[in-house]
């Protein structure tokens, strides 16, 4: 019997998709991305293979795959990730294999990459793909966030606002655009996005056969 979720009232096979959240450091995306997940059990995480050592707390193929920078060239050599990029010294990448076979199975997965992986994403598996980027209100009110958080060194937040004006200038690069300045309402706003994708025609894979069922009994 088919499953019926929040998502797939009605008990549909359908394709999963992949979920592009990007934004500037400190407009809010991670935790969007948190609350996102605490909402949506079908939801999950791709877990990135990255060259960065690992932090307190992290555990190893589940925050990240740690892996050291030969390996990590290795599988860019072997063509072993969707996507991979190079950010502030350390390298990310998204394991291939992996997502394909959660999108098949009709699972949805939530990507935290920046404009350049959601680009690769999108032209390796556009059919898939949904692109959201978030902006913050302002760039003044961006550099007051990043400040607060009391984490960064004045170089390494200005090296972040450099950044994010670069980030910003490829807002068209993505299928929805939206502005981080309540972060309840822009969680909302992403949750909706979400659920109309989930219900697009062309990843309900079961429909035909609910269709040919119907026109039979006409």
């Amino acid at each position: 019997m088919p499953t019926r979720t929040e998502s797939d009232p009605h008990g549909f096979k359908r394709r999963g998709l992949m979920f592009v959240l990007s934004s500037p450091s400190g407009a809010g995306k991670s935790t969007i991305a948190g609350k996102l997940l605490a909402a949506e059990q079908d939801l999950k995480v791709s877990v990135s293979y990255t060259t960065r050592a690992m932090r307190p707390g992290e555990v190893d193929g589940k925050d990240y795959h740690f892996v050291d920078l030969e390996r990590f060239r290795e599988m860019v050599d072997e063509h072993e990730f969707l996507e991979w990029a190079h950010v502030f010294d350390h390298r990310y990448g998204t394991p291939k294999t992996d997502v394909f076979h959660m999108l098949g199975e009709g699972q949805d997965i939530l990507f935290d990459i920046d404009w350049q992986g959601a680009q690769q994403l999108h032209q390796l598996a556009g059919g898939d793909v949904v692109r959201v980027f978030i902006l913050p209100p302002s760039m003044p009110e961006l550099r007051q966030r990043l400040e607060r958080r009391a984490t960064d060194s004045q170089a390494v937040i200005d090296a972040r606002m450099a950044r994010a004006a670069n980030e910003v200038s490829h807002w068209d690069g993505y299928d929805y655009v939206l502005v981080n300045d309540d972060v309840e309402q822009c969680f909302e706003h992403v949750r909706t996005i979400l659920a109309a994708e989930r219900l697009k025609r062309s990843r309900q894979t079961g429909l035909i056969g609910l269709i040919r069922h119907l026109t039979k009994t006409v």
